[in-house]
């Protein structure tokens, strides 16, 4: 027998439907509707009918879609999965390195089963979190995952609950913890049908419907998302969750939905014995999101750092355009990596205001602040997907990843590229709906015909050649090239470890030097230097000591100066004595 329930506070009927015979629930004065169906259990396909429709709806809480979102729902037994993982304690954040994967590209059979043949490089590379794009069902087969309309249902294509969870214990078994993307912001435009059932929604937006988090019996909408959450961390042993555009949460309580969050997944953290981690992603530079509770923050662990990205990605290519436009230069670069924000009250010439509010280095710690060279998003939204291993040369991404590396944040490696993948991630999507495909379709190509760009060179998101392209050849780690930068990021992560001045995460420590023109940058890690040159010439910087890595050949170190191949890292231990090498700008 299962009892079968759903909220739906503005129905006058409800009846759930098995087969060809529907049951009527009963209400109860909280808008929850229930009835148990004897004869029932995992396994049994089930869809709701409201009033006196007979149009057969999923329900807002499955756990299963099999037939995909606008299809019955399954039951499913959370209990009936036989886990290995119970001697799994966890993994705290500070000093950690992310790996950041999409299950539908990450391998060329795109299920979590595939995915979990390549663990073990992930283990041989030396990461401590795995962390999944969205796995919560969404219409279609292939997709980002940021168009969900079932959020606690793991998409079906993938390989199900089952799947899910059979990753996730794997990933325990060889000493992976696992974060997963999680989308509060916004529901998917096909198959979002919580508003049958309540007011689930408070308005729209280009990407789909948004939550009503704030008005007229929110308070179970709220309860939607929040045990959403922990159902992925209770249930799937999942470790932490990534939030996605929590700037876009419209939320105007006093008690706002992320410290909600926040301390619900504390309480559970206490219970589990184990550490579990809310990472945001966050539009508004504020570290008030990571400042806890106690101090009047909202009390997440983490928040990825864009301002960083964007200083890297603009010092590295040159580009300028849109909202690199105010990055690009050593200086931007050095207090960015000293601050974790560019932005910090200051004026954003893309914004046309001044944005942004400045993070205590005192008191915050780097650990809180994710740094990476790339991301899904940072690749996915240029318009051909390209990576920048299409643009840069190997020395060029070798500095990049040194600087991510070694510095007092959390690091995070998008798949592939630390062999330097050539496979583009590009946007894609597979809407079976005809003009909703189109709509995507043709909306793609005038975003970017607006800069500048052909139609045609922009992928079509539809076409299942786009989500092919967008696999990762594992082949291409045996050529040369690939494999040296394979070896540089495997190193970077051993020295990591090896060494606690590179995961120290107290931002007071670090100094930069620079050297505008020379086009050199420092940074001082206790009695580490990491030195690169991302000039075209040599550079002869006053540092001495012990080369302990360098990211290609011709580093010379002599008494009183270290000579630095052009694009090339170097990390290096201080001679007991030395200088601290203060002629350039800090």
């Amino acid at each position: 027998m299962t009892e079968f329930s759903v909220w739906a506070p503005e129905r006058d009927r409800v009846r759930v439907q098995i087969g060809r015979t529907s049951h009527e629930l009963r209400s109860t004065e909280d808008g929850w509707w229930r009835v148990d169906v004897p004869g029932t259990g995992p396994g049994t396909d089930y869809a709701f009918l409201l009033d006196d429709s007979d149009e057969a709806l999923p329900d807002p809480r499955s756990l299963w879609q099999p037939d995909g979102v606008h299809g019955p729902s399954r039951v499913y037994e959370h209990g009936a999965f036989e886990w290995t993982d119970s001697a799994w304690t966890g993994r705290a954040l500070p000093g950690g390195v992310v790996y950041e994967l999409h299950i539908g590209t990450f391998t060329e059979g795109g299920t979590f089963d595939s995915a979990i043949e390549r663990l073990d490089h992930l283990v041989e590379l030396g990461v401590d979190f795995v962390e999944v794009l969205p796995v919560n069902a969404f219409d279609g087969v292939h997709g980002w995952g940021y168009d969900g309309v079932l959020w606690y249902a793991a998409h079906d294509p993938y390989g199900g609950p089952d799947g899910f969870k059979r990753f996730v214990d794997a990933c325990h078994a060889r000493g992976l913890a696992v974060l997963l993307d999680v989308v509060y912001n916004h529901l998917g435009p096909s198959g979002a049908y919580l508003d049958r059932f309540g007011p689930y929604f408070a308005g729209q937006t280009i990407w789909g419907p948004t939550l009503n988090l704030d008005g007229p019996r929110s308070d179970e909408v709220r309860r939607y998302a929040i045990d959403n959450a922990v159902s992925w961390l209770r249930d799937f042993h999942v470790d932490g969750l990534r939030l996605d555009a929590v700037h876009a949460l419209s939320d105007r309580r006093a008690i706002h939905l992320l410290e909600e969050l926040a301390s619900e997944v504390d309480s559970l953290a206490a219970h589990l014995r184990r550490p579990l981690s809310l990472i945001a992603e966050s539009d508004l530079n504020d570290p008030r999101l990571i400042t806890p509770r106690e101090a009047g923050g909202y009390g997440l662990h983490a928040q990825w750092s864009d301002d960083l990205h964007h200083c890297l990605h603009a010092t590295l290519t040159g580009e300028r355009q849109g909202y690199y436009g105010d990055f690009g230069s050593l200086p931007a670069l050095a207090a960015t990596l000293r601050s974790a924000f560019f932005h910090a009250g200051t004026w954003s010439s893309f914004r046309g205001r001044t944005h942004g509010r400045q993070v205590d280095t005192l008191t915050t710690s780097g650990h809180r602040f994710l740094a990476y060279l790339q991301n899904h998003d940072q690749i996915g939204n240029r318009a051909t997907g390209d990576r920048l291993s299409a643009t840069l040369s190997p020395g060029l991404l070798a500095c990049g990843a040194a600087l991510v590396l070694c510095s007092p944040y959390t690091p995070m490696i998008f798949m592939g590229e630390e062999w330097a993948a050539r496979t583009p991630w590009q946007f894609f999507a597979s809407f079976p709906d005809p003009e909703l495909a189109e709509a995507v379709r043709t909306g793609r190509g005038a975003e970017f015909a607006e800069h500048g760009w052909d139609a045609q060179d922009v992928p079509d998101p539809m076409d299942p050649d786009t989500v092919r392209r967008s696999r990762l050849d594992w082949s291409e780690q045996r050529e040369p090239s690939n494999a040296r930068t394979l070896a540089v990021y495997r190193e970077l992560i051993a020295l990591r470890r090896a060494h606690p001045e590179l995961t120290d995460p107290r931002l007071d420590r670090l100094r930069v030097e620079f050297d505008e023109s020379a086009r050199w940058i420092v940074l001082h890690r206790g009695e580490l230097r990491l030195a690169c040159n991302l000039g075209a010439q040599p550079a002869a910087l006053p540092l001495t000591g012990e080369v302990l890595f360098s990211s290609g050949p011709g580093v010379l170190a002599e008494e009183d100066s270290l000579h630095v191949p052009a694009e090339t890292a170097v990390l290096l231990r201080l001679r007991s004595g030395s200088g601290s090498g203060d002629a350039g700008r800090r």
